[in-house]
């Protein structure tokens, strides 16, 4: 998601609002225009005030069922005819609700000529308004910003007008930036290089990135349309290919057109769009009344960490006395930290000294049995997961969420095969679906099922069943820890 799609989409929302109150306010003033009552004589008294009022809550509701009609999703360029389109049947709903409305309260208002002007006064105004959005959003694509950065896979016809239409158009939104014949193991090896190379020196935040890659040749042989497909999760790439040309199954698909070629989009989660705005607000209001309502516990904590044992409150650091980092969504790497509950500098021993007693040697994972390195008090927080508390520090700023999968060591993701990546699509979380069905006695493989799981289905409810599952799964504290 580009940061110019988000923050054109959020803007839609108060610019909607103030068009259909704007249509709304010159409704009611047209109808006691002189030219109005001229035809036909006002023969009522609606207050502006009380008008305003209802305005301001029947604008709202349009808000929502514009939500509902799909205006507000973030995603690449659109077409503006089909934008127009879903303008017009979000308002005549909306104007069905106010009929209906009108039917059981007559009272609301005394003039069908105020609702069906507002109605065709909203439909012009919010048209209006999206047609200025589009164009100073695609102004800027000429400029390069916002523009998605493509790999284009094939040499056929097809290929060649995605390219023209690309190249030829400044504001199309999608600049090809690299385009290979094939997908053998040697051009996959090729393109990973490429982009290591492109995207070098791109900070987090960059919008100096490769965004999708394109399938456009119906000659790619299974094999090389599996690893293309493969590729694109391993580098947490949008994958796109022309209609009826992948013969994979994929959970979703969402079917489009550029230059009059149909194009289906393989859709990784549904923590995409305002998805994942949704989940990021459910995050910082959840995570702020913990962080005020556990706060005694929090400062109990350190106090205590502090008496039973010399050493920093936080474990933040690793022996070598450089930064703990954990990867997180899209393989980045963030700094991390946790109460400390083992003594200082004896965090390598798990890979050397104490690698026998490996209980998670079914995969990447390291977790000591009986461990040696954990103080008194540290034994006391890990087993009511009280250490993990200031993780929502690290929620409310945005490098973890409150649900999804726990975030792993670098030296553990390196040894990830590759389908364990698809973990790292969604920001990482203080508890998941695979912590309340199983704490740390689940295999890491049956983690990683349920990780991507919920990562194809997930919703703000899925969440909220998994946040009040927590506390229970901590009681029952399965297995060691």
């Amino acid at each position: 998601m580009k940061k110019s799609e988000f923050a054109f989409s959020l803007a839609l929302i108060p610019i909607d609002f103030a068009m259909l109150v704007l249509a709304a306010i010159s409704a009611y003033y047209l109808r006691f225009a002189d030219v109005t009552t001229g035809i036909r004589p006002v023969i009522f008294n609606f207050d502006i005030s009380n008008y305003l009022k209802i305005v301001l809550f029947v604008a709202f509701i349009w808000i929502v069922m514009f939500a509902i009609s799909g205006l507000y999703q973030i995603k690449g360029p659109q077409k503006l005819a089909k934008e127009i389109y879903k303008v017009i049947t979000a308002c005549s709903l909306g104007l069905v609700v106010i009929v209906i409305y009108i039917f059981f309260k007559r009272e609301l208002f005394n003039s069908r000529f105020i609702v069906l002007a507002a109605w065709i006064f909203s439909i012009f105004y919010v048209s209006f308004a999206r047609i200025f959005v589009r164009w100073l959003q695609r102004a800027l694509f000429r400029h390069g910003i916002g523009v998605h950065k493509i790999i284009l896979v094939g040499y056929s016809k097809t290929a060649d007008s995605l390219v023209y239409e690309f190249f030829s158009r400044a504001n199309s939104g999608f600049e090809v930036v690299k385009r290979v014949r094939d997908f053998s193991l040697e051009t996959a090896q090729e393109v990973d290089e490429f982009i290591k190379s492109y995207e070098a020196g791109a900070t987090q935040n960059s919008d100096n990135i490769i965004d999708e890659i394109i399938q456009a040749d119906p000659n790619l042989s299974k094999a090389e349309i599996l690893r293309l497909y493969d590729f694109a999760n391993d580098h947490h790439l949008t994958f796109k290919y022309v209609a009826d040309l992948l013969d994979v199954k994929v959970l979703r698909t969402e079917v489009g057109d550029i230059a009059g070629i149909p194009v289906a989009e393989v859709k990784r989660t549904t923590l995409e769009g305002w998805g994942a705005i949704s989940k990021r607000i459910f995050d910082i209001i959840v995570s702020g009344i913990l962080i005020v309502l556990l706060s005694p516990i929090i400062l109990l904590t350190m106090i205590i960490i502090k008496i039973d044992s010399r050493g920093p409150i936080f474990f933040s650091r690793r022996d070598d006395g450089s930064f703990l980092y954990r990867v997180g969504q899209g393989g980045r790497p963030f700094k991390y930290f946790k109460f400390r509950s083992m003594i200082p500098g004896s965090d390598s021993m798990r890979y050397k000294e104490l690698a026998d007693r490996n209980l998670r040697a079914d995969g990447p994972m390291v977790k000591i049995k009986d461990d040696p390195r954990v103080t008194r008090f540290g034994r006391f927080i890990r087993r009511w997961s009280i250490d993990e508390l200031s993780e929502l520090f690290l929620v409310f700023i945005g490098r973890m969420s409150l649900v999804g999968p726990r975030p792993h060591l670098p030296e553990e993701v390196a040894k990830y095969e590759q389908h364990h990546r698809k973990t790292l699509t969604i920001k990482p979380g203080i508890t998941g679906l695979a912590q309340v069905s199983g704490r740390s006695d689940l295999a890491f493989e049956e983690e990683v099922k349920l990780d991507v799981y919920y990562i194809e289905n997930w919703s703000l409810l899925l969440d909220l069943g998994i946040l009040l599952k927590t506390p229970l799964a901590v009681i029952r504290h399965r297995g060691a820890e």
